[in-house]
């Protein structure tokens, strides 16, 4: 099973390039809609909101590389799942990052729209990621399961919001 890589020109191409790649590919594709004029809608409605989602994406992905992390792999799909960002922390264990925004706190906010099905599907989508790496090694890299939650705007980090071993 490979890993399906996007190149409809919408989203930057699943790859390992560096953020200066990502950033041309996100210039091509026009104006994007700002985070900050965003607050008079819900983030998750379906017209735009793979563009919308793409924003956060990519503030979250600039924030994690403030706090020293590299970037690593964007958007990750398979078959029963999709993790955003495929982040290395500095003690090079692999971080894979769910990215949620809502507009409100109506039925529990960003984070908590992340439930027990949601949780599977990312887990999921890793394993498979780490199984196409695996080529030389037999030893996996230590991974943690982080959210970076868009709360009306805000963002909150939570690191090891969740484990492999509880889904």
């Amino acid at each position: 099973m490979r890993q399906k890589t996007q190149t409809d020109g919408k989203r930057p191409p699943l790859c390992h390039a560096a953020s200066g790649v990502l950033e041309a590919a996100d210039a091509g594709r026009g104006a994007l809609v700002s985070p900050s004029t965003t607050t008079a809608h819900n983030f998750s409605r379906p017209a735009g909101s793979k563009s919308v989602g793409a924003v956060f994406e990519q503030r979250a992905q600039e924030f994690l590389q403030r706090q020293r992390l590299r970037f690593v792999a964007r958007n990750v799909s398979c078959r029963g799942g999709e993790i955003d960002l495929v982040m290395r922390d500095r003690d090079d264990a692999l971080v894979f990052v769910e990215v949620r925004a809502r507009a409100h706190g109506h039925h529990g906010g960003a984070a908590a729209s992340i439930d027990w099905r949601k949780r599977q599907r990312i887990v999921r989508a890793a394993r498979h990621y780490l199984a196409g790496r695996q080529c030389c090694s037999r030893d996996q890299p230590a991974c943690r399961f982080d959210v970076i939650a868009f709360e009306a705007g805000r963002l909150v980090w939570l690191r090891d919001a969740f484990r492999a071993d509880e889904v």
